[in-house]
């Protein structure tokens, strides 16, 4: 049972890092998207289009590591290579998602919401996936 709820949260993790992907990398200069992000104005966010995209790809191979490694865990039966491979692919990509979350709040306050919403699922994740 831990292992299916360790399993949801780490797919939860990896969808919302595929959004995360989707807002930086494909809708940037779309005044929703660059007001979620709190970009002052159209100017600012062409200004910034590079540095998004860049940063939206991050995100995606981070949640391409969780689903492969979620694919891994479950195709290999207990203690089998692809049980390990699984495991190990998943924590690497939950912990280096928690821990971008981490950075992020060290960059003021105002970003300790995003830094929840991207970091929790992941760090729950993380820490079920160490007992399942």
């Amino acid at each position: 049972m831990l292992a299916i709820i360790a399993t949801l949260l780490a797919a939860l993790a990896a969808l919302l890092h595929v959004y995360i992907f989707v807002m930086e990398s494909v809708q940037w200069t779309q005044p929703r998207v660059w007001k979620i992000f709190a970009i002052p104005s159209q100017e600012a966010a062409e200004t910034t289009k590079p540095m998004a995209y860049n940063q939206g790809f991050y995100n995606l191979f981070l949640a391409i590591g969780a689903i492969l490694g979620l694919a891994l865990f479950w195709a290999g039966g207990p203690d089998t290579t692809a049980d390990v491979a699984g495991r190990t692919l998943v924590l690497f990509s939950l912990g280096s998602m928690a821990a971008a979350a981490m950075v992020l709040i060290t960059t003021g306050s105002k970003y300790l919401r995003p830094a929840l919403i991207q970091g929790t699922f992941p760090l729950i994740g993380f820490v079920l996936f160490l007992f399942a």
